[in-house]
């Protein structure tokens, strides 16, 4: 059991599996909105998960760190977090235009065209959030843990920077929330 639930890559591969699986088991098919929807979710906990972390546990607790520990944070545990948190991002938003494709609501959602408002404003607040993501939070991040090159100013700087949109993110997450949870 140890190599089965020691392996990250097998435990997702068996959880898409028994995903999958009991979608076909409980519907007859493995239909795409269903799929989609379970998908959207998934990489959505996932991104805003991860969103949470950074703000209510990480970036408070940095200050906090003895020097010599912060390393383990900036070189190993903050890049591996901002993997998952980008492309989580870019999964939530594709599988999400997805589904409102498949369900055909797409257009409508992103014109905000009657009845369809709410769900606009929540696709639209998760389109910025996203690339917020990919153009602010990311290429500074980059700076401010050294995974490209950038002098000591330039660090700061971005990494000021990077929480700042990384804030900005969780104040639209709220609504963002809301706007999805409470479409019908």
């Amino acid at each position: 059991m140890d190599k089965i639930l020691g392996n990250l890559h097998i435990v997702l591969l068996l959880g898409l599996v028994a995903g999958l699986a009991l979608i076909f088991g409980t519907h007859g098919s493995l239909d795409a909105n269903l799929v989609l929807r379970w998908m959207h979710v998934f990489f959505g906990i996932l991104w805003i998960g991860l969103l949470y972390y950074f703000n209510f546990v990480q970036i408070p607790t940095m200050p906090k760190v003895p020097a010599e520990l912060k390393p383990g944070v900036s070189k190993y545990i903050a890049p591996s977090a901002l993997f998952f948190f980008r492309w989580a991002a870019l999964l939530t938003v594709i599988t999400g235009l997805s589904l409102a494709y498949v369900m055909g609501y797409a257009h409508e959602a992103l014109t905000f065209s009657a009845g369809y408002q709410l769900i606009g404003i929540g696709m639209w607040l998760a389109l910025i959030m996203a690339a917020n993501v990919w153009f602010v939070i990311w290429p500074n991040q980059k700076r401010a843990l050294g995974i490209v090159e950038a002098d000591a100013d330039s660090k700061a700087k971005s990494a000021r920077l990077a929480m700042l949109a990384s804030r900005t993110n969780v104040l639209l997450s709220i609504p963002m929330l809301y706007a999805m949870a409470n479409f019908s």
